[in-house]
C-alpha cells in the first residue's frame, strides 16, 4: 500500500466562503434558544470546539466557539438561564 500525502487546505479570505466551508464540515447544529450549559455540553458530546447555530426557521445563523462561550460563563452577568440568542447578537454572523 503507498502511503498518501496529506496537502494543506488553503486558508480563505472570503468570510462567507469560510462560513460555507464550516458548514460543510458537519458541525453540530443547535437552536439558539439553546442555554449556554447545555450548548457546552453538546460540543464535549460531540468533541467539537464549535457549534453553528440555527434560529427557529432552521437557517444557520451564527458560529460559536467553546472559547466563547466559557467567556460567557466566566462573567459576572451569567445564570443558567442565558440562552444563545442572547448572548450571540450579530457577532459571528454568517450573513
Amino acid at each position: 500500500m503507498t502511503p498518501t500525502q496529506m496537502q494543506p487546505r488553503p486558508a480563505s479570505a472570503n468570510p462567507a466562503q469560510k462560513a460555507a466551508e464550516i458548514m460543510d464540515a458537519a458541525e453540530p447544529r443547535v437552536c439558539d434558544d439553546m442555554s449556554v450549559e447545555v450548548a457546552l455540553a453538546v460540543m464535549a458530546a460531540a468533541r467539537t470546539i464549535r457549534l453553528v447555530v440555527c434560529d427557529r426557521d432552521d437557517q444557520d445563523t451564527h458560529l460559536v466557539t467553546r472559547t466563547e462561550l466559557i467567556a460567557v460563563c466566566d462573567s459576572s452577568a451569567y445564570t443558567d438561564r442565558v440562552r444563545l440568542r442572547d448572548i450571540l447578537g450579530d457577532h459571528g454572523s454568517f450573513a
